[in-house]
């Protein structure tokens, strides 16, 4: 028996649910009951009947996961998968921030830690941003952490005050302008599809600016034959399975988000086996964060 049919048995065994971000290895992807965009995944796991929830991502989409579903078990392949960028958010500064302007609501990327998500007034994903926080009762906004995804909703936004906390993703930031014009002539009929967390330079360039399920829905729909995908590789699988006869153009500079290629397998292989990496968060903290989260629901309508 090989290790997949083994986690499969062992998901049946436990009846268990396996979640999968959409940056997560082809090969978890393929095993996963769910792939999607973090949020997306918290919802899937708190709608489910499973008890047993394995969920293959990053810590703070596993709290998020928690923070629906305190009674749930969840569990993570591996203990080391912390968000670099959620981690650059930290409550202190928040706290100074407040301080600064107390009139302006805190507006936090879901891609955040609990601690950030309990002093926040609302949470935003990426799709729902715009939506949210055009019907938010401040002209007021300090939103964090990241200042990419912050700076382009500034400029959809112009009758709002943005004040950008100073953090930024690793795996997109590091991607800068020449680099993707080097390519635009090289593919020059190959919508550029970006991801907002990239800087102004490279946004500027793109033909359709998304979060991770809107780009690959984009190149899904689009006739185009071809796409210059700038953001994290993972979203290739998901992109060549629902368009296997288009073309895929990554950055050379790559894509890769090392802490979502830690988990493999044998992570999730052990992490079923033993259930073990279970996410524990404190209470007061959760009902707080939870507040944030509903507060999402409420302003998206």
């Amino acid at each position: 028996m090989n290790l997949k049919e083994e986690i499969l048995n062992l998901k049946e065994e436990k009846n268990a649910l396996i979640v999968a971000h959409l940056y997560q290895c082809d090969e978890i992807q393929e095993i996963a009951d769910i792939v999607g965009d973090s949020y997306f995944l918290s919802k899937k796991a708190m709608e489910s009947n499973k008890e047993l929830i394995i969920f293959c991502g990053v810590k703070f989409m596993a709290e998020s996961a928690k923070i629906l579903s305190p009674n749930k078990k969840i569990l993570i392949p591996s203990n080391t998968t912390t968000c670099p960028m959620a981690d650059m958010a930290l409550v202190n500064r928040l706290e100074v921030l407040k301080d600064k302007h107390p009139n302006a609501k805190v507006v936090s990327y879901i891609n955040s830690n609990l601690d950030i998500k309990a002093l926040s007034d609302v949470c935003v994903t990426s799709s729902s941003a715009i939506n949210i926080l055009n019907n938010i009762d401040s002209d007021e906004i300090i939103f964090l952490p990241d200042r990419n995804l912050g700076g382009y909703l500034a400029e959809q936004l112009p009758n709002k005050k943005f004040t950008l906390y100073p953090g930024f993703c690793p795996t997109h930031e590091r991607i800068e302008k020449n680099e993707i014009m080097e390519l635009k002539d090289k593919y020059p009929k190959y919508p550029i599809l970006v991801h907002p967390e990239c800087n102004k330079e490279v946004r500027d360039l793109a033909d359709y600016i998304g979060s991770t399920s809107e780009l690959i829905n984009y190149s899904a729909s689009s006739t185009a034959d071809g796409f210059i995908v700038v953001t994290e590789e993972g979203v290739f699988y998901e992109m060549k399975l629902k368009s296997p006869n288009k073309t895929f153009i990554p950055t050379k500079t790559g894509m890769i988000c090392p802490n979502m290629k830690k988990i493999s397998l044998n992570n999730l292989y052990n992490c079923l086996k033993n259930e073990e990496f279970e996410i524990h968060i404190d209470e007061e903290l959760r009902v707080r964060a939870h507040k944030a989260l509903e507060n999402m629901h409420l302003l998206s309508v």
